[in-house]
């Protein structure tokens, strides 16, 4: 399991939601288990996006993909964005 973290800017969340919800056959297909969508306070088109992937490799993969790289530009992704891919090595609860 691997957890993938990005973090972007988008012009407009909901047009960016749209075209996220309609790339989640090829996100799946790719290796991806789960998410949660998120965004720094106050600002709602800051993202903060947390993955579950099968294997950092295929994470990796799919990162890279001119699929992903189209997608985003048509979803109205603003700026490079901020990725961080890794294993896990602990969870807790406190």
């Amino acid at each position: 399991m691997a957890t993938v973290f990005i973090r972007h800017k988008v012009r407009n969340y909901a047009k960016w939601k749209k075209v996220f919800d309609g790339f989640v056959r090829t996100r799946r297909a790719g290796g991806e288990t789960s998410y949660i969508i998120g965004h720094v306070p106050g600002k709602p088109n800051n993202l903060c996006l947390l993955f579950q992937w099968d294997t950092a490799d295929n994470a990796a993969k799919f990162l890279k993909s001119r699929e992903l790289k189209a997608a985003m530009k048509g979803a109205g992704v603003t700026e490079k964005p901020e990725v961080f891919v890794f294993d896990e090595k602990t969870r807790g609860k406190t």
